[in-house]
């Protein structure tokens, strides 16, 4: 843990002051494994509907479907990567999301305190924790037991590689919170921001690609100087997405090693050339997607379905 560097800040000025000082030397920019939780009892969670926009009605959620999409996206993953999947449960619908409940650092376990009640059950899952604990010997940074929401890596999106945090304010994670993450994962930065009306996770409008590059919708931040800190630290590797892409969930994407972005079908599909140009040509990355729509229909994609093991 380095922990170098200042506090979670507003300040974009002083945020960026260290942000270009530090180099690619915090940790790995990608994750060593992943892991998933299949999508049981995946129906419409009537609390979560409250404050995430992204949700289709419950006619539209198909369980057989999502069932089958997670199987395609494990196979699919692991040609990169180990993958391991643990059971959903019908009594946490949404748990086919679970890097907002459960992230790491090496060495280490970290708890997310959720919002709605529907979703700290899944906290308390001692199939997870144990894995963790006893079969990789992490130590348990809990956070769960706290009153400020903090959904961890749908909050917070990382550079891994400098150690740098990008932490969207809203429903789903609160300044106290944002202050939590940041030392729970020990980073040297955290730039702490309100997210536009309206969105519910910064995942969802920003995506840090290995270290190098970002996915970006200007739209997704109620303060027009984040993105602009944000095209500033990684110069012409910060792609700014149009509302139709963001809509499509291209922000909801995940580098798994240095030279390949993830995302949905949908979210491929609607990349416009310049983007998609961007990212091969300029920045390096194979683009990489699996049909997920039955999956989508939860208010979320693949990057919210990916639990990164570092």
């Amino acid at each position: 843990m380095n922990l170098s560097g200042i506090g979670p800040t507003r300040d974009c000025e002083a945020f960026l002051r260290i942000a270009r000082t530090v180099g690619p030397d915090f940790g790995p920019a990608t994750a060593r494994a992943a892991f998933l939780v299949t999508p049981e009892g995946f129906v419409r969670a009537e609390q979560s509907t409250r404050d995430n926009r992204y949700m289709a009605d419950a006619a539209d959620f198909d369980a057989g479907a999502a069932q089958a999409e997670h199987r395609a996206l494990q196979r699919a993953l692991s040609s990169e990567l180990p993958v391991i999947a643990f059971s959903g449960d019908p009594a946490t619908p949404d748990a086919v999301f679970p890097n907002n409940v459960f992230a790491t650092a090496p060495g280490r376990l970290i708890v997310g305190r959720m919002r709605h009640e529907v979703r700290r059950r899944e906290a308390a899952r001692d199939d997870i924790r144990g894995f963790f604990r006893d079969t990789l010997g992490y130590r348990e940074h809990d956070l769960s037991v706290q009153p400020h929401p903090c959904e961890l890596t749908g909050a917070l999106v990382i550079d891994r590689a400098r150690g740098l945090g990008f932490c969207g304010l809203s429903e789903r994670c609160d300044e106290a919170g944002a202050a939590l993450m940041h030392h729970a994962f020990g980073l040297r930065a955290t730039l702490v921001f309100d997210l536009a009306p309206g969105e519910y996770h910064t995942n969802v409008v920003l995506a840090v690609l290995a270290g190098r590059a970002a996915l970006l919708s200007p739209a997704g931040f109620a303060d027009p100087e984040v993105p602009a800190v944000l095209a500033a630290l990684y110069g012409p590797m910060a792609i700014a997405l149009s509302p139709d892409e963001q809509a499509a969930f291209a922000a909801n994407a995940i580098a798994l090693r240095p030279d390949s972005v993830w995302m949905s079908r949908r979210a491929s599909e609607a990349l416009a050339a310049v983007t998609r140009r961007r990212l091969e040509d300029d920045a390096g990355f194979t683009v990489r997607d699996v049909p997920l729509a039955a999956i989508e229909a939860g208010g979320g994609s693949l990057r919210c379905c990916v639990g990164e093991i570092f």
